[in-house]
């Protein structure tokens, strides 16, 4: 195995949903999984977390259709966009699927009129997100038409929040648009159900990690935490009410150790070089294609037998550099990159990106241990 390696503890993430689950109760809770379990790896977690789950959420047919082939027998919705031509795959391995478009609503009832199989669908509505999803203000047809599909099963409704980790409302420019508002946009999209006398689809979900913490009218039937249920607050500010804990720890080793003399210029492009006296550099292997950002250049830090050590010199794509000083820093040692100390947002303010890059930028060819 090599030296550099993701440990993610899975009973933390059960305890992650335990803790989400016991604050939005009676609310259903679906984690979002997509990217790899938001860098976690999907092929441990998914399997270990089924039991303490009422859905999965995936951006991806193709990640959806991964989770069947590991055997997850959960409801699965396919949040992201979804091509017409994809709809096939929705019925051959069960999963739900995310009506964003009139177009696609349609084809799908009549797949299934065709197939003479039943398909799970959630209606999306756009209440100020502009991604995918009908808008709010059109949202009455859509409403209408998706309740004369008679092949397929309108389970679901939901919209998505853009701006969830924001704790102040006051004052803000007219174009950003709140939770606050958005809640009552979605709202007014429900009333058109009681205005036609039509049944509500049973799942009303429309909070993301910062909804779950920030807009606890909007619990509603269900949530969808994503970073939240990995340990990380979506916001610096935003309500610490769930105990949640981060449950990767990114680990290496020392594979090299020698005393660079003054002058002398570490890694490409001479960026960083001991100035007064001799340092001891330990090379770390694991670099930029590994996910460590090019970024962190002289600004990142690691922790190594649990002293913390600054990054100098360019990060490579296979390997990085730390100034030991004058410790005795040998081959071998155990070099924490994050977690045990150093936390996903000070290895984001130090490559200029947020906590979610952070975690989904670990590549595959970084392997993930899981330990419970």
């Amino acid at each position: 195995m090599r030296p550099t390696y993701l440990e993610v503890n899975l009973n933390q993430l059960k305890q992650n949903i335990e803790a989400i689950r016991a604050y939005v109760a009676p609310a259903k809770v679906m984690p979002m999984v997509k990217a790899n379990a938001y860098g976690h790896g999907i092929d441990g977690v998914a399997p270990f977390i089924e039991p303490y789950v009422d859905m999965f959420g995936v951006a991806l047919v193709e990640e959806g259709v991964y989770l069947r082939q590991l055997g997850i027998q959960k409801p699965i919705l396919v949040a992201g966009g979804i091509f017409i031509d994809q709809l096939p795959l929705f019925f051959e391995h069960d999963l739900t699927l995310t009506a964003s478009s009139l177009d696609l609503l349609l084809a799908a009832d009549q797949l299934a009129e065709s197939t003479r199989k039943r398909l799970n669908v959630h209606l999306k509505l756009d209440t100020g997100m502009e991604r995918v999803g009908v808008h709010h203000y059109e949202a009455e047809e859509f409403i209408l038409k998706s309740s004369a599909c008679s092949h397929i099963e309108i389970e679901g409704i939901y919209s998505h929040l853009a701006n969830s980790e924001l704790v102040k409302f006051d004052g803000l420019p007219d174009h950003v648009v709140t939770a606050k508002r958005q809640f009552e946009r979605f709202q007014e999209i429900l009333h058109i159900y009681e205005k036609h006398g039509l049944p509500v689809p049973s799942i009303r979900h429309l909070c993301n990690s910062g909804g779950v913490l920030n807009l606890s009218e909007g619990h509603m039937d269900m949530v969808r935490p994503g970073v939240l249920f990995y340990g990380v607050y979506p916001g610096r500010d935003i309500p610490k009410n769930i105990d949640v804990k981060p449950a990767m720890t990114w680990k290496s080793r020392v594979a090299y150790s020698k005393v660079t003399q003054p002058g002398r210029s570490v890694s490409y492009g001479s960026l960083w070089h001991a100035e007064d006296s001799p340092k001891r550099v330990a090379t770390i292997p694991c670099g930029y294609a590994d996910g460590y950002f090019r970024r962190n250049t002289n600004h990142g830090r690691v922790l190594i037998n649990g002293k913390s050590y600054p990054q100098v010199g360019r990060v490579c794509m296979d390997q990085f550099m730390v100034n030991a000083g004058e410790d005795d820093v040998k081959v071998g040692d155990e070099v924490i990159l994050l977690g045990g100390g150093i936390a996903p947002e000070e290895l984001a303010d130090w490559a200029g990106t947020n906590e979610y890059e952070v975690m989904t930028n670990i590549s595959a060819r970084v392997p993930r241990v899981f330990v419970s």
